[in-house]
């Protein structure tokens, strides 16, 4: 029998709470009437509201459906979720992780940046949440309630450190989970998203399911980032055979049978000089590995569109 109680923090002031890993197990929970909390929940589970909350930090971990704030203020928080919402909240600051567009409404000061965090249970959770580490929309902000000359969000400074947001846990329990929050060990492939690029140059390489899919990709971004040049955006989507010629054009018969396997996984890379960056890294690192990377530069921005204007269209965006 569940009880209710043990997943909610209700009516808490100046207090650091929080759940450990396997202690939430998919549950739905609630928060609601905080004030000077520390929250932390070190699991995942099935959605999150938040109501009533002030000067909050809180750390949520993968949520399978969706996390609602509401009437929310002055709260800073590390949130992945499916899908994301606001309402009637004012200056948030959120470093998000969201499978789908957020949306805010009759929400001001909202301010986003890119989930970044670990500790060893998290990538598990993301597998039992349902969620991939590539589908993170977290700058695509749609507001619901648009003011005429003013501007209800924006993205967090680049250099933005989640510590000073969110500081790690000081209670003894929750100190157990060992949490990083350097950039280079985050779960989530940190992304420039909607941010202004350094280049008129980009990059698409598409990796195809297999057991090494997500190593590969993680090995080069390492390598591309390694070299200067920047992620923009990631994604892990199924195709089929008219996509795949739609998206890789003259060499998609070379790729068509591997779709049958499961997702791809596309990253886009910004950078002078990305395309042949990229290429040799495929060349030198991934050999014996099939991997769609753009041509030239001059085809490159033309396969960013192709690929992301087709995923865009599978996700619903």
């Amino acid at each position: 029998q569940i009880d209710p109680k043990d997943y909610t923090f209700s009516g808490l002031k100046d207090e650091t709470v929080g759940r450990l890993p396997g202690k939430v197990a998919g549950q739905q929970f609630v928060i609601q009437d905080c004030e000077n909390c520390s929250i932390y929940i070190f699991d995942h589970s099935a959605t999150i509201t938040i109501d009533d909350c002030v000067n909050c930090q809180i750390f949520l971990g993968p949520i399978k459906g969706s996390v609602f704030f509401r009437d929310c203020k002055d709260c800073k928080c590390i949130v992945a979720c499916q899908q994301f919402r606001t309402r009637d909240c004012r200056k948030l600051e959120v470093f998000l992780c969201c499978a789908t567009q957020p949306i805010i409404e009759s929400s001001t000061g909202m301010k986003f940046g890119c989930f970044q965090y670990y500790y060893p249970e998290l990538a598990l959770q993301f597998k039992d949440a349902g969620l991939s580490i590539f589908n993170n929309t977290w700058s695509n902000i749609h507001d619901f309630t648009p003011v005429s000359g003013e501007n209800n969000w924006g993205l967090l400074p680049e250099n933005a450190v989640v510590q000073d947001y969110v500081p790690l846990p000081s209670s003894e329990e929750l100190k157990a989970v060992r949490i990083s929050t350097d950039a280079t060990r985050s779960i989530i492939p940190i992304t420039r998203g909607r941010r202004q690029k350094s280049s008129d140059e980009s990059c698409l390489a598409v990796f195809f399911a297999g057991d090494y899919t997500t190593a590969n990709a993680r090995k080069l971004i390492d390598e591309m980032t390694g070299k200067g040049f920047q992620l923009v955006q990631t994604k892990e989507v199924l195709m089929k055979a008219e996509d795949a010629h739609r998206v890789f054009q003259q060499c998609a018969s070379e790729f068509i049978p591997l779709l049958d396997k499961g997702p791809v996984v596309a990253l886009e890379f910004n950078g002078d000089g990305a395309v042949e960056g990229c290429r040799s890294i495929i060349n030198d690192v991934f050999s014996g590995t099939k991997v769609f990377v753009s041509e030239s530069k001059a085809s490159a921005a033309q396969d960013v569109d192709n690929f992301y204007n087709f995923a865009d269209m599978q996700m619903g965006m």
